[in-house]
């Protein structure tokens, strides 16, 4: 028979057992003060060759592989520098009330007094310059142009391609508008606080030649807490358009979740994440899903009898276009959604069939463990937590496939910054309709979607979940350019917040 002394070093030596595993993972969930996410995570080569001097970890896993000679600093991927702007503008941000266009006070965050910031447009080929000032947010503050695959320092991502905006200082962006479509700019510092509290507003690049819509409008949808608004305006935006005409309608999801899009007399969508449709063809009793950051170009009809036409944005949001004074009832939601896997027909693309160089696994889900020491179930990717996560490494040029699964039990709309990607299959069933390019891909849970994308715009990305609370919680991963160095550190004397986003 045991002693009791015995009895207490066993117990004692099964409580230790029992208790280590959290303990040394608790342990490992802590975030330093500062640290560069080129040394965080899990490096992942894709199946392709390893990349000499990205192997991830040092004896301190936050410092990241050192700068070799040859290495090109992120801070040097700039857009023009040495050319007059073809648009310029001043954007002032500011923490504290706000006054809607339709009157409502929130408490929040604007762009030069207003929330949306100024809407900006630009054409085709132009160079854009937005100069960023922080008026007094402490936390500091930055711009990310969502859907632009602007050069990598001017991405607005706060200790990852920048250094955050302190108050009473101002930072420039510059860029080239390459590709017209619908785009928007918002803060990607503390982005779950400050995009949701009004830091953010539209970026509209129109095509070369002239337009062939005689009504443009542009409809962001966005809550400020429990006021729902179009444009900044709740209830209906109502836009004057001429009997007989087509107008084109901007739809950009600025919320956290997905929004239904329909309209009574039918539409057409044009374009997809500001990327065209092929032939695309009128669509009716059907609606069309927008996820969290992604955008749909819709073209509908203004009746010739003078009706107005409505576009419905779901809980009671709509836009309504035609003659002032025209009027349209509301049409119920259908119960049919459009599949913008089939829709359209096909072009030409050798990125359908191309083989590809590098194979990564996108898997998110959800489980028990710690972030920063503390307890929760939270998201995971690829099976582990926030540190651990994917690192994934290519080389300029390189045909990257990418396969990303959702068992989380909620929908993730992904989003990759600095690369539009091409949905090649759904749960299997490949596309087969016009080429359905994204960079804001809404994953419902148990759907797995496999998407293509070339490797063209050399940098450190983010490659995160846009329901942004969700970022918060650890659902963000990165894509790494070898030959690329990250000088800027996450949580360092520049404000850059230490936290997963």
């Amino acid at each position: 028979m045991l002693s009791r002394r015995a009895r207490l070093v066993l117990a004692g030596g099964a409580t230790v057992a029992l208790l280590a595993p959290p303990a040394w993972m608790c342990a490992r969930s802590f975030a330093p003060p500062t640290y560069s996410v080129m040394g965080m995570g899990r490096v992942d080569f894709g199946g392709g060759p390893a990349l000499g001097g990205h192997l991830g970890h040092t004896d301190d896993r936050w410092v990241g592989p050192a700068r070799r000679p040859g290495d090109v600093s992120v801070a040097d991927l700039t857009g023009p520098r040495d050319v007059r702007p073809d648009v310029s503008t001043t954007l002032v941000a500011r923490k504290g009330p706000v006054t809607l266009a339709t009157g409502e006070k929130v408490d929040g965050y604007s762009l030069n007094g207003s929330s949306p910031g100024p809407p900006i447009r630009a054409r085709q080929g132009d160079v854009v310059q937005v100069r960023l000032v922080n008026a007094n947010i402490a936390e500091g503050t930055t711009l990310h142009w969502h859907g632009v695959d602007v050069p990598n320092a001017e991405d607005g991502v706060a200790g990852v391609t920048q250094n955050a905006v302190p108050a009473g200082r101002s930072h420039v962006y510059r860029f080239v508008a390459e590709d017209a479509g619908t785009y928007w700019y918002h803060s990607h510092q503390i982005s779950s606080e400050q995009v949701r509290d009004g830091l953010w507003g539209t970026l509209v690049v129109e095509p070369r030649g002239r337009s062939t819509y005689a009504t443009d409008v542009v409809a962001p949808v966005h809550s400020y807490g429990g006021l729902r608004t179009v444009a900044g305006r709740t209830g209906e935006y109502r836009v004057p358009a001429r009997p007989g005409t087509t107008a084109r309608v901007r739809v950009i999801d600025t919320d956290n979740g997905p929004l239904r899009l329909w309209a009574g007399g039918g539409y057409r969508v044009l374009a997809v994440d500001g990327r065209d449709v092929h032939r695309p063809t009128p669509v009716h009793g059907k609606s069309v899903v927008v996820g969290a950051g992604g955008r749909v170009d819709l073209e509908v009809a203004v009746p010739a009898s003078g009706d107005a036409v409505r576009v419905e944005l779901g809980g009671g949001s709509a836009v309504v276009v035609g003659p002032a004074g025209s009027s349209v009832r509301r049409t119920p939601e259908p119960s049919q959604r459009l599949d913008l896997l089939s829709y359209g027909s096909p072009a030409k693309d050798d990125l359908r069939t191309a083989k590809p160089d590098r194979v990564f696994d996108y898997r998110v889900g959800r489980r028990p463990g710690f972030i920063n020491g503390k307890p929760g179930m939270y998201w995971s990717i690829n099976g582990r937590l926030f540190p651990d996560v994917p690192m994934y490494v290519v080389a300029e040029g390189d045909i990257v496939r990418m396969k990303i699964h959702n068992g989380s039990g909620e929908a993730h709309p992904m989003h990759l910054h600095g690369h539009h990607a091409l949905v090649l299959s759904r749960n299997g069933v490949p596309a087969s309709g016009s080429e359905w390019w994204v960079d804001s891909l809404n994953v419902q849970n148990g759907e797995s979607y496999e998407v293509a994308f070339r490797a063209d715009n050399p940098g450190l990305w983010m490659d995160h979940c846009h329901n942004l609370p969700h970022v918060n919680e650890g659902l963000m991963a990165h894509l790494m350019y070898a030959g690329v160095y990250g000088p800027y550190r996450i949580g360092d004397a520049a404000g850059s917040h230490n936290k997963p986003e």
